[in-house]
């Protein structure tokens, strides 16, 4: 996949992976627009990238998404890969009688249903380019869960599971179909948990996204570092094993929230 002349929509681009891609996306020679939800952090973004568009827009707001697609698509009528990264991860205990159901679904709505519905969106316009893509952000939580992140680890699973099934019907167009899928990265998605993860088990956030634009590169259809890998055959054989590690940290978090 060519990016030096491409046209990339970045959602979620104003702190963590989302970031990081657009810092290396702009030193490929890539004309970068972001989104974000909060408009202090997309002027800030602005500020450190004054070549990138930022607008404003909620992917878990259907409405958001689609004034973004007629934004966008009338000043950037070049458009052809959108990446699909704004997502939320939170710590929850199901058993939590202080969530209600509008804030249980959170992580659904904005990492599952927000990618389903950026897609429908732009897939017409991606069909008219000659060359397009769409990058969707997993994790590697999609192959084995994790108990302290139940709801998140549904939505990625989710994701993964779209991703498969879109490029299988994409696979005769022109529009090309990558899963990016990393391991825990060092971002600012912790930065409110009460459970801090181990540091010496999250990858640096540039060494992952340049693995992805690698993989852009070279139309390599699921991205992911060694890791991954490692993860995904120990679920497979040994389903278990993970489950039950993962599980350590949920007890120990729900010893520290039963302190509040």
């Amino acid at each position: 996949m060519e990016l030096k002349n491409s046209t990339i929509l970045i959602t979620g681009g104003t702190s963590g992976i989302g970031l990081e891609f657009v810092r290396q996306l702009t030193q490929q020679g890539a004309t970068i627009i972001v989104t974000g939800r909060n408009l202090e952090a997309l002027e800030k973004t602005k500020t450190a990238f004054p070549k990138i568009h930022p607008f404003q827009s909620d992917v878990s707001k259907p409405q958001d998404i689609e004034k973004l697609y007629k934004d966008v698509t009338r000043q950037f009528p070049e458009l052809n890969i959108i990446i699909n990264n704004a997502g939320i991860m939170r710590l929850i205990d199901v058993e939590d009688t202080r969530l209600d159901l509008e804030n249980i679904n959170r992580e659904i709505v904005t990492n599952l249903s927000g990618t389903i519905q950026m897609v429908h969106q732009f897939l017409p316009h991606l069909r008219t380019k000659k060359s397009a893509a769409i990058v969707n952000v997993s994790s590697a939580i999609a192959f084995t869960a994790y108990s302290s992140a139940p709801v998140y680890s549904a939505s990625k699973a989710g994701v993964h599971a779209y991703t498969q099934a879109l490029r299988l019907q994409l696979e005769e167009t022109n529009v090309k179909v990558f899963e990016v899928v990393p391991p825990g990265v060092n971002t600012n998605l912790q930065n409110d948990w009460v459970l801090q993860p181990n540091p010496s088990m999250m990858m640096d956030v540039d060494k992952m996204v340049n693995i992805a634009i690698k993989g852009l590169l070279n139309d390599k259809p699921e991205i992911k570092p060694f890791l991954i890998s490692i993860i995904k055959t120990v679920s497979r054989l040994m389903p278990n094993l993970l489950l039950r590690f993962g599980h350590g940290e949920f007890k120990k978090f729900k010893q520290l929230t039963a302190n509040y």
